[in-house]
C-alpha cells in the first residue's frame, strides 16, 4: 500500500509540472537543443541482494524484524517453514490443506486468505533467506544474566488449601472483596466463587473457562474464552451477570475468537458503557469495540483486525475528554498500540512500542512509576508456547515511562524466563513501588523459584528478589491483587494451570496433585 501510494504521489507531482504554464514556456524555447540521451537502469534481480536485505524486505511486512541471534539454530529449523505458510510456500501438495481446520474455523481462514494458495514470493528468495538464519543462528543463545532470589516473604503469609488437585487449569482469579473471590477452571469448565478458607460457595458451567470478570456500573460481566486450545473457532462469549437472585445470566456478546480480556468505557459519549475487546484468535483475530445501545444491546465495531490481541484498556491518555484505547498484541506483530478516538466512532492506529515476534508478549498493565502523573506500561515478555522451550535472556518484566505526550522510554529490565504477569504496587507501604511477577515457563531445571517471584523495591527501582518456599508446587498462570481480608492492604492470589509436556520431572509430581492455589497475606500493616 505504501508503495502505491508512493508511485500515485509521483504521478501526481509529474502531472503538476505537465500542466504549469512556465514549464511549457521553457520547454518550448528549449525545443531546438539537442536532448539529453537518458540512460536505462537495470533492475537488479532480487536473488543478487544480500540475504539480510532481504530478510528485511520481505519479513517486515507482517512484524518487526527478527535478528537470526534472537533464536538458536534448532528452534529457527522449526519456526521458518511455518513462516513460508504465510507466503503461500508449503512441504508437500497437503501441507496447507492440513493446516486448515474443519468447518467454521477453516472457513474464517480461508476467507481471510492467511495462507495463500500460490506463493506470494520466489520460492528460492525464501530459501535465501531460510539460508541466512539457519547459517548465522547461534547453535544456542546466551544463558540469561543470573540473580539471586531469596526464599522466604518476610511481609507477606501463605494461605494454601490443605488439599492437592490433580492437573488443575486455572485461567483466572479475580478478587472481589474481602474473603470473596472467583477462580477459573477450564479443564472442568467451571467458574466458581470462594471464601479465604478455599471453599467453592458457589459455581457455574463455563466453556473452557471464564478469563476475565469486569465490575461495571450496573452489572459484572464475565468474558467466556470458548476453547482454551488453539483454533480459529469462534466460540467465545460476554455474559452479564445477575445483580440478583433470581435474576438470569444475559449473553452480551458472542462469535468470539479466543477471547483473552476485556475493559470498559463509554467510548462514543453517550453516557452508555461500551466494550472493548481482545480476540487473541489463532491465526485470525481481532481487536474491536463493542457500542452499547439504549437497550442493553452490544454491537462490534472493529479497532484492528489481527490476531494476538492479548490486554487492552480503555483510557483518556491525552485528556481531550475523548475515550482512547492502548492495546497489546502477541502472536506475531507484536507490541502497544493507541488507538486514538476521533470523536466519531473511529480511531486512529499508532505504534508506541514494538517487539520482535520471537519475544512472546504475554502482559502489559498502565501504573504511574514515578508520580508525575503520566500513565506508565509494565510489560512481560515470557510466553514460550510455541515450539520447545527455550530460556531467551530477553525474557522478563519491563518498565517504560511515558514523557507525558504518550512516548514511552525503557528505564527498567529484570530479567524472568517465561514471565507471564507483574503486578506493580507500593505491597510493603515504604514510599516506592515494589512487583510481584509470575512466569509459567520458569527454568524449572536450574531456577524453579522463578516461578513467583516478588521484587521489592529498595529505592531508585534497585529491587531485591523473593518467593516462598515450595513456589514450584504450582504452575502459576493466574495472578490477583486486592484487600482478601478487609485489612486495607494488598493480598496476592495465585491460581495454578497444569498445561502442556515440558519440564517432564514437574509433571510427574504434579501429576499426583499440586497446589491449585495460592494466597498470600500482605502482613506489612499489621
Amino acid at each position: 500500500m505504501r508503495i502505491a501510494l508512493y508511485f500515485f504521489a509521483l504521478n501526481l507531482i509529474f502531472l503538476a509540472q505537465a500542466c504549469n504554464p512556465s514549464d511549457q514556456k521553457t520547454n518550448k524555447e528549449d525545443s531546438t537543443q539537442p536532448k539529453p540521451e537518458l540512460k536505462k537502469e537495470t533492475l537488479q534481480d532480487p536473488l543478487e541482494k544480500p540475504a539480510e536485505m532481504l530478510a528485511k524486505t520481505y519479513c517486515t511486512g507482517c512484524h518487526l524484524n527478527p535478528e537470526p541471534d534472537q533464536l538458536d539454530k534448532t528452534t529457527w529449523q522449526t519456526i521458518l517453514p511455518r513462516m513460508g505458510h504465510f507466503f503461500g510456500i508449503y512441504e508437500s501438495d497437503s501441507s496447507r490443506e492440513d493446516l486448515l481446520e474443519g468447518g467454521r474455523a477453516g472457513e474464517i481462514v480461508e476467507r481471510s486468505n492467511v495462507f495463500p494458495k500460490s506463493p506470494t514470493i520466489d520460492p528460492l528468495i525464501f530459501d535465501k533467506i531460510k539460508s541466512y538464519y539457519l547459517d548465522t543462528a547461534p547453535e544456542k543463545l546466551p544463558e540469561p544474566q543470573g540473580k539471586e532470589i531469596k526464599t522466604g516473604l518476610k511481609n507477606f503469609k501463605l494461605h494454601s488449601p490443605a488439599y492437592k488437585t490433580k492437573n488443575p487449569m486455572h485461567l483466572m482469579v479475580k478478587i472481589i472483596g474481602p474473603d470473596r473471590w472467583y477462580i477459573s477452571d477450564a479443564g472442568r469448565s467451571s467458574f466458581s466463587l470462594m471464601n479465604n478458607e478455599f471453599k467453592v460457595q458457589k459455581t457455574a458451567s463455563s466453556p473452557e473457562g471464564t478469563v476475565w470478570v469486569h465490575e461495571g456500573k450496573a452489572y459484572s460481566y464475565a468474558l467466556v474464552i470458548g476453547t482454551f486450545n488453539p483454533t480459529d473457532m469462534d466460540l467465545g462469549f460476554v455474559m452479564r451477570l445477575p445483580n440478583a437472585s433470581g435474576e438470569l445470566t444475559k449473553i452480551v456478546a458472542k462469535d468470539l475468537q479466543r477471547p483473552v480480556h476485556m475493559d470498559m468505557g463509554d467510548l462514543d459519549g453517550d453516557g452508555l458503557e461500551d466494550m472493548v475487546i481482545a480476540e487473541y484468535g489463532k491465526n485470525t483475530g481481532s481487536l474491536g469495540w463493542w457500542k452499547q445501545g439504549p437497550s442493553g444491546n452490544f454491537q462490534k465495531i472493529m479497532v484492528r483486525n489481527k490476531p494476538g490481541a492479548t490486554k487492552a484498556y480503555i483510557r483518556d491518555l491525552n485528556n481531550n475528554g475523548l475515550k482512547d484505547i492502548i492495546a497489546l498484541f502477541g502472536q506475531g506483530d507484536e507490541g502497544i498500540y493507541i488507538f486514538h478516538n476521533q470523536g466519531n466512532g473511529k480511531f486512529a492506529e499508532e505504534p508506541v512500542l514494538r517487539f520482535p515476534p520471537t519475544y512472546g508478549s504475554s502482559f502489559f498493565d498502565l501504573y504511574d512509576f514515578n508520580g508525575d502523573g503520566f500513565e506508565d506500561i509494565i510489560y512481560t515478555a515470557g510466553d514460550n508456547a510455541d515450539y520447545d522451550p527455550i530460556a531467551k535472556p530477553y525474557h522478563g518484566i519491563r518498565v517504560y515511562i511515558n514523557d507525558g505526550t504518550n512516548h514511552f522510554k525503557e528505564s527498567f529490565f529484570y530479567p524472568l524466563n517465561g514471565a507471564y504477569k507483574a503486578i506493580p504496587s507500593d505491597f510493603d507501604n515504604d514510599g516506592d513501588i515494589d512487583i510481584a511477577a509470575i512466569s509459567f515457563f520458569p527454568d524449572y531445571e536450574n531456577s524453579p523459584e522463578e516461578s513467583f517471584v516478588y521484587l521489592e523495591n529498595k529505592g531508585d527501582m534497585n529491587f531485591d528478589a523473593f518467593t516462598f518456599s515450595g513456589s514450584a508446587d504450582g504452575r502459576w498462570m493466574a495472578m490477583d491483587a486486592g484487600d482478601m481480608d478487609g485489612d486495607g492492604d494488598l493480598d496476592l492470589l495465585l491460581g495454578s494451570m497444569i498445561f502442556g509436556t515440558d519440564y517432564t520431572r514437574f509433571f510427574e509430581k504434579w501429576s499426583d496433585g499440586t497446589l491449585p492455589f495460592a494466597w498470600l497475606e500482605n502482613t506489612s500493616g499489621n
